[in-house]
């Protein structure tokens, strides 16, 4: 376990004595990456707040962002060979949530893609999930999990079936112990009503905009920035830009499936394969860029945000987060193409579409639409949120309401205003 002292109140917080007691429960500490981002701006909310996770393997070097935030791990921290392999212990990570004691805190705060929601709560604690996926590999990707580990078969294949199995009933009956859904895109809310039947509020994750600048210098070139995994599918990009040798595309990163990209692109001159870069340096190329071309089903996909608010245009499969953070060529004021098929075909035709309509789609447009993610505005949301929630829950006091009903049904009422935007075709639907 890491302790160290609680710092005091901040900007953007509530000094200690004015708080509720908080508690605020993270999957697990291993690096600083989307999850951590958004555990970083909740801390900031709320200066005062215990950290708890199921296990801290943190590099000093990147701990910065929890601030001196006294941690406390579960049981799985100790066990043997933890360090480097506990994700091999998921199957025990439902018990070790449930074993935090939360007794006393008046709000808890869960950022949840695994285990973390299953924490266990009294009927005078307010519980508030900040979701940032239900256990993909337990629900709908069950299949693509065991088929990507050669686990589809044979005894581990049948034991891992198995194990998934449990999982997914211990998440389904935790659900129940959540007061408040907040889900990080519609897409992720359309998953937390089909896994565990609760409506979600929509939040969309902080990004860090202001650490890129607006240009207007464009260069005759695309830009893909990403990890070579299969799932991000830029086997397929690189295939769509062989078949438009006239125009010039850079992907940036690496990663398992690197052999096969740089197989893809070795006989295509227009296109330049690069390792990650400073991040200056990406800043500078993503300004440079004509547009970004994004071609996964992303839960939310920060990049493409992180790219608009260099004022650059996005190219994306219209599935997931991307439908939440692009405004499509049939809007107005768009700032990007969405295409409907993850085929190489799909992404040569949103290139050309793209192409006819660059002409209305405008830096300060791309800009400005990439500021309602920002961090400050992620932080104001989220405890105007959790105030509205806490309020309700001041109401049992009166003896005749039911403080969960309450929290649960202003929740869903607002969720069903969010999904009515969205019906009505209004660009405000996100909270």
């Amino acid at each position: 376990m890491r302790n160290s002292h609680v710092v005091p109140a901040q900007e953007g917080g509530r000094p200690k004595e004015q708080s509720p007691r908080i508690a605020v429960i993270h999957e697990w500490l291993e690096k600083y990456a989307g999850s951590e981002r958004v555990l970083e701006q909740v801390l900031l909310c709320y200066p005062s707040a215990d950290v708890f996770v199921v296990a801290d393997f943190m590099p000093e070097k990147q701990r910065g962002f929890l601030k001196g935030h006294i941690v406390r791990t579960s049981f799985i921290q100790k066990l043997p060979f933890a360090k480097r392999h506990f994700r091999k212990f998921l199957g025990l990570m439902p018990l070790a949530v449930e074993q935090f004691d939360l007794t006393g805190y008046d709000l808890v705060i869960s950022s949840h893609h695994a285990v973390a929601k299953g924490i266990i709560t009294g009927p005078d604690q307010l519980h508030v999930s900040y979701v940032h996926s239900p256990m993909r590999y337990a629900w709908d990707l069950q299949a693509r999990y065991l088929e990507e580990r050669g686990l589809r078969w044979g005894a581990m294949g049948l034991y891992t079936r198995w194990l998934l199995h449990r999982l997914r009933n211990w998440d389904a009956r935790s659900a129940s112990g959540v007061d408040l859904f907040i889900a990080n895109s519609r897409y992720i809310a359309r998953r937390v009503q089909k896994a565990w039947r609760r409506e979600a509020l929509v939040l969309n994750p902080p990004v860090a905009v202001e650490k890129f600048r607006l240009s207007s210098e464009r260069q005759d070139f695309y830009l893909v920035v990403s990890r070579f995994v299969p799932y991000k599918r830029i086997d397929l990009i690189a295939e769509a830009f062989s078949r438009m040798p006239d125009r010039r595309l850079v992907i940036i990163g690496e990663g398992e499936g690197d052999a096969a990209i740089r197989a893809a692109a070795a006989s295509c001159a227009n296109i330049e394969i690069r390792k990650p870069v400073r991040i200056d340096e990406l800043v500078a190329l993503m300004g440079k860029a004509r547009a970004f071309v994004f071609a996964a089903a992303e839960d939310f996909g920060i990049v493409m945000a992180e790219a608009q608010a260099c004022g650059t245009p996005v190219i994306a499969y219209g599935v997931g987060g991307a439908c939440d953070i692009v405004i499509g060529e049939n809007e107005t004021d768009p700032t990007g193409v969405l295409f409907p098929e993850q085929t190489a075909e799909a992404i040569v035709a949103a290139v050309r579409t793209f192409e006819e309509n660059h002409h209305r789609i405008r830096a300060e447009t791309c800009r400005a639409n990439s500021m309602r993610f920002s961090e400050e505005a992620f932080r104001r949301r989220f405890m105007e949120i959790v105030d509205e929630a806490m309020a309700a829950r001041s109401s049992q006091q009166s003896g005749t309401t039911d403080r969960i009903g309450i929290v649960r049904d202003a929740g869903d009422a607002m969720a069903d205003r969010s999904r009515e935007s969205q019906h009505n075709g209004m660009k405000d639907e996100v909270l």
